[in-house]
């Protein structure tokens, strides 16, 4: 894996740990975090793909875009568009007044970062 790949790994990494803790919390849960840190997860991911395969990666945080570039290389990702067009709605709306998630919404973007994160870390060993 190249240098720049782990880098970002590594930055998404710490984006699924803070989405866990987060998801996890009793008192004072802050559902808008999980969300936007499960789409910083997915983006660093996809983009660290990119990365591997010596592609440029996007200055975006849509993450429809990013895999747009992404299915060049992975074609059978394209079954992921529907949910991280949820996931990057999810993760913009919460960030300012007006709109907030639910525990639910929170579950959902983790689990959506857990599938990608997931293929992207099985992909990356096969490099």
């Amino acid at each position: 894996m190249k240098p720049a790949t782990r880098e970002w790994i590594a930055k998404a990494e710490g984006d699924f740990a803070t989405a866990r803790r987060e998801l996890a919390v009793v008192d004072e849960p802050n559902p808008d975090a999980v969300c936007f840190h499960a789409q910083q997860c997915v983006e660093k991911c996809l983009k660290a793909v990119l990365i591997e395969h010596g592609r440029e990666i996007p200055k975006t945080h849509d993450l429809s875009v990013v895999l747009s570039l992404v299915v060049i290389v992975e074609p059978s990702w394209e079954y992921l568009r529907e949910e991280l067009n949820s996931l990057t709605d999810r993760a913009v709306e919460v960030r300012y007044p007006g709109s907030s998630s639910e525990h639910g919404d929170a579950r959902e973007a983790f689990e959506i970062a857990s599938k990608v994160r997931g293929l992207v870390r099985e992909r990356l060993v096969r490099a």
